[in-house]
């Protein structure tokens, strides 16, 4: 009897912390199917009047540019940058993981220091820069850095991850004639999936979400991502349409959401083996 009544405590705090912890997300899809008077002035759950008139009005941003243009924007920024940052560092953690070269440690420690250097240190060299190549108003400040793994925290998530593998296979793999690469490519890879779905995760959610770069280097609105076409739908200068923004929020988060939840059980293992072993 005293451990039934343990796990009806133990479910109903877990039940009431879930509804806490969703709150947010539940009051982000109730007023997206209010007018713009009734969230203002009822905090309830259930709509009164339901209504589309948020996603009708929102989908078509300022008239000009819709939020289909915003949305294709994203895709573009985030596959290209997700799959080489991805790739990049992989073959850097593969470099680090398997093979000995001169002033390997040193290398190593640099690129791991980086992760202490403040954002806020590196945007106006980077800006500089950037701007001398051409690339500002361009989606080129997000790919083609994410292909020379500018992104220090999976390459050492993929370095534990490889280590944590038996070199063995590795022997094995070069007795039957593979070479390095096709031991990355055909051994190493597959035991590395999860690894490789969570950073892939990792730098979908960022991507998608990131608001500062984009306002910082992207300058034309028919280049907007979706962060910049939410912005810019609070309008300060007239009357906010509060249904609409809050229904293009919600629209916004879809994608990634639903890739997660796909992929939730490889995410879980490599996140949960990464860093441990080694």
């Amino acid at each position: 009897m005293l451990v039934r009544h343990k796990k009806i405590f133990t479910y109903t705090l877990l039940i009431l912390f879930t509804f806490i912890m969703m709150s947010p997300l539940l009051i982000l899809i109730s007023n997206a199917f209010k007018d713009n008077q009734e969230i203002l002035s009822s905090f309830s759950l259930i709509p009164k009047s339901f209504t589309l008139e948020g996603f009708i009005n929102g989908w078509k941003g300022n008239g000009q540019v819709s939020f289909s243009t915003f949305y294709l924007n994203t895709f573009k920024v985030v596959t290209p940058t997700v799959l080489c940052t991805i790739v990049s560092s992989l073959f850097v953690a593969y470099g680090f993981a398997r093979f000995q070269f001169p002033f390997k440690k040193t290398l190593f420690i640099i690129l791991i220091s980086t992760l202490m250097l403040p954002n806020a240190v590196v945007m106006v060299p980077r800006y500089l820069l950037f701007k001398n190549l051409g690339w500002i108003d361009s989606y080129r400040v997000f790919i083609v850095p994410a292909a020379f793994a500018t992104k220090p925290f999976f390459v050492f998530m993929l370095v534990q991850f490889i280590r944590s593998i038996p070199r063995d296979l590795d022997e094995a793999a070069k007795i039957d004639g593979c070479n390095s690469f096709r031991i990355l490519t055909q051994i190493l890879v597959p035991i590395c999936k999860p690894a490789i779905i969570s950073a892939g995760l990792f730098e979908l959610i960022w991507s998608w979400n990131d608001f500062f770069n984009s306002l910082v280097y992207i300058n034309s609105v028919e280049k907007f991502t979706l962060p910049l076409g939410l912005r810019m739908s609070l309008d300060i200068t007239t009357q906010t349409n509060w249904n609409s923004v809050i229904a293009m929020s919600l629209v916004s988060i879809i994608p990634p959401t639903l890739i997660f939840f796909f992929l939730q059980k490889h995410f879980v293992e490599g996140v949960s083996t990464s860093g441990l072993k080694g």
